[in-house]
């Protein structure tokens, strides 16, 4: 965790309302840093619904794996989060440390383990002491509280800047619903499913089939739409967990994701979702600019996707930004190597709303001094044309810095 706050952290951080079902806590466990608390433990009233997604990586970490397979019960009591040790590539051993956490887990709370959900955060490669756990998770069921979710959002950073939460209100039939939550990541961040770990919280009354269908589409244009330095993690957890408490005011329960009522509450969700993961991309390690990346023109979405994710994860390009240089050769290679349908002599760049590139070739009325001086704002746009189809989309990054080689050179010393 970082001593100095990343310039393009949030000016400010939102109250964050009582989730009535949900209760907090943390604690000092030892697990890897010194004086700083390292474990969260949320406690939710029973009849909570929980939906998740979680990394592709081949390589997945134990919570994971612990986590998609009580993930087909739809209902959870608790969840234990601890930073500083991802629990991941342990072998025999991780699992064990899953399985023990989870029992003191459910001991604490009075739940089955099978209601217990798991997900760590650091080091790959170590081990993870689960005993640690034990009489700390007792002490922190015994005293969670609805509330404090920075707090908790402080517990679950590694070499985060800053506490990432976001939260909103929406009518759900004749009751208000709250959704928030909370994220971490800076680093190992290309997410292919969600995001680095995140959890959502809501009173809302919905299913957990109908909770999963939502929380699936719309991390595809959130969390899915940033990269930080093209490296997926082991650890990717993305948990929803609706506990229904809002019925009791009106809410009317949700069996079905396409269910017309949800039109405001779909909406408020995704765009919790989306406050999160730029939040995520505005955390990058070393990061000194915030890098949207608009790709239109393409032949499909799909493709206009897949360009701008080669351009945002480009070492050369992301460089040249952190370098101040509107350099568009940079960008021209990375939308020729990545492999869909592009034509050199179509194609238009601009960055900061400033056309650099015009028909294959450099603008007309191209002035450096003028380009220049939009590349030192701390937010850089950069829009392709590609003049091909109706395809387009948008993605988040940031910079490549000296911090960034630096926070990573030394990352496990």
């Amino acid at each position: 965790m970082s001593s100095s706050v990343s310039p393009l952290a949030p000016k400010s951080v939102p109250d964050m309302p009582v989730i009535a079902g949900v209760r907090l806590a943390t604690a000092e466990a030892g697990i890897r840093y010194k004086n700083r608390t390292d474990v969260l433990l949320a406690v939710m009233d029973k009849g909570t619904a929980v939906a998740g997604v979680f990394t592709k990586s081949k390589c997945p970490s134990a919570p994971v794996e612990w986590c998609r397979a009580k993930l087909k019960g739809g209902k959870a009591r608790a969840l234990v989060v601890n930073s500083g040790n991802a629990n991941a590539f342990t072998g025999k051993t991780g699992r064990s440390s899953t399985a023990l956490t989870a029992k003191i887990a459910a001991k604490a709370v009075g739940c089955s383990e099978s209601e217990i959900f798991l997900a760590s955060t650091g080091v790959i490669g170590e081990p993870l002491d689960a005993t640690k756990f034990d009489g700390v998770l007792g002490r922190l069921a015994e005293g969670s509280e609805p509330g404090d979710y920075l707090t908790a959002a402080k517990a679950i950073m590694t070499t985060d800047t800053f506490p990432k939460v976001a939260t909103a209100t929406v009518k759900l039939g004749k009751a208000k619903v709250t959704i928030n939550g909370m994220a971490k990541g800076a680093g190992m961040i290309a997410p292919d499913m969600a995001t680095m770990l995140s959890f959502i919280f809501t009173d809302a009354p919905i299913a957990p089939a109908a909770l999963q269908a939502l929380l699936k589409a719309g991390v595809e244009d959130t969390f899915n739409a940033v990269t930080i330095d093209g490296d997926t993690s082991t650890s990717d957890t993305l948990l929803a967990f609706a506990t229904g408490a809002a019925a009791e005011h009106g809410a009317p329960k949700i069996s079905r994701a396409s269910d017309p009522r949800l039109k405001a509450f779909v909406k408020a969700f995704n765009q919790v979702l989306a406050n999160l993961s730029e939040q995520v991309a505005r955390d990058g390690e070393g990061a000194r600019k915030l890098v949207e990346i608009t790709v239109e023109g393409a032949k499909t979405k799909a493709s206009a996707r897949k360009i701008a994710m080669s351009i945002a994860n480009s070492p050369l390009v992301k460089t040249a930004i952190a370098g101040e240089d509107a350099n568009w050769g940079r960008v021209v290679m990375a939308v020729g190597k990545a492999g869909e349908p592009a034509d050199r002599d179509k194609l238009s760049i601009s960055f900061n709303g400033i056309r650099v590139a015009k028909s294959g070739a450099r603008d007309p009325s191209y002035d450096e001094a003028q380009v220049s001086e939009a590349m030192k704002a701390p937010e850089i746009a950069i829009k392709v044309s590609l003049g091909l189809g109706k395809g387009r989309d948008r993605v988040l990054t940031c910079d490549l810095t000296k911090e960034y080689v630096a926070i990573n050179g030394d990352y496990r010393s």
